[in-house]
């Protein structure tokens, strides 16, 4: 049982590493797709991710949820804002890849964290721990820092971080698991993209048609780049601790800094430097609270009684870690 245990625990390490890693070196992979805009490029990931896990769901015969979301509107609702929200997301983040923006695009996914603390205290009126509150304002403290480095607020970051943490909060409420959930967003998705795509094709100004096969095939394979790390992340998400996942999101941000500053050779000048110094520290700030409670939580852990029935996810304690995210807009 213990080789069996720590062979799971082996597998779901590795697939976090493969999604976060994948995430992480996808803005090698939107450049690829010139001459398309970022529109067109947008549009064709929202065909192409339908199209994929629809494949993916007739393959494990995974279909009853759909017939439950048609009669449930309020979840249906809140399926098509989370739509809305991750078009936003992916738009900016396409737009900014292929405009020389990949640093700033990386500090969003920093900063997301931070952001999705903030939401649950103005939102959900969460009460935050003291380490919790410092990050937070390091957080703030960073962003007046960028601000004056950048000569305007650092919109694309702030707009990738409030856009994720918003589907963040909807995909929370919602309830359905990775792939059901992409499914069922770009089937909402779905009607918009192609009829913009035609529209283009009828203007005469569709890469898909006009770039040839080998471009066509690189943006047909848009739908693989968004749902194969989704799949990555949910083998992981039920193999390993949340807690483990809280740390490697990272991964995805660290990767895209990386390749910000010595593939694409961003511009860093000294006061970008203080700012982004700024924000890893409150990570480390918010990380290390989180270890820390979680060390405390298992310290304090009562065992339940023998025969007792295991507390559900309504009895769960909140994690003690950073929530583990997916970068959807990878």
């Amino acid at each position: 049982m213990a080789g069996t245990s720590e062979g799971e625990h082996r597998t779901g390490l590795l697939n976090g590493f493969a999604a976060y890693g994948m995430w992480g070196l996808v803005p090698l992979f939107w450049p690829l797709l010139k001459p398309a805009g970022a529109a067109e490029i947008l549009a064709h990931r929202m065909v192409w991710s339908l199209a994929f896990v629809a494949v993916a769901l007739v393959f494990v015969r995974r279909w009853a949820w759909a017939g439950e979301l048609l009669l449930r509107p309020r979840q249906l609702g809140l399926i098509t804002v989370a739509a809305a929200v991750i078009t936003v997301n992916w738009g900016v983040y396409i737009w900014a890849v292929n405009s020389g923006h990949v640093v700033e695009a990386s500090l969003g996914y920093f900063i997301n964290p931070l952001v999705t603390i903030a939401i649950g205290v103005l939102v959900l009126k969460e009460r935050l721990r003291p380490a919790q509150w410092a990050a937070v304002a390091v957080g703030l403290a960073a962003v007046v820092v960028l601000t004056v480095g950048y000569g305007h607020p650092p919109w694309i970051s702030l707009c990738l971080a409030f856009s994720f943490a918003t589907y963040g909060l909807v995909k929370k409420k919602v309830g359905l698991g990775g792939v059901e959930s992409l499914a069922a967003e770009t089937a909402i998705q779905f009607v918009p993209a192609l009829g913009y795509l035609l529209w283009l094709a009828a203007r005469g100004e569709c890469t898909f048609v006009t770039g040839g096969t080998g471009h066509a095939a690189l943006l047909a394979s848009t739908g693989v780049v968004t749902a194969l790390p989704l799949v990555c992340f949910g083998a992981a998400a039920i193999r390993v601790p949340l807690s483990t996942l809280g740390l490697l999101q990272y991964l995805a941000p660290v990767f895209q800094f990386l390749l910000g500053v010595v593939y694409f050779h961003e511009a860093m000048p000294a006061e970008r430097w203080a700012g982004f110094a700024l924000v890893w520290l409150a990570l480390i700030l918010l990380t290390g609270d989180a270890l820390r409670t979680a060390r405390r939580t298992a310290r304090f852990a009562v065992p339940a009684p023998a025969g007792a029935r295991a507390p559900g996810p309504a009895g769960a304690p909140a994690p003690a870690s950073p929530p583990a995210s997916t970068p959807a807009d990878a």
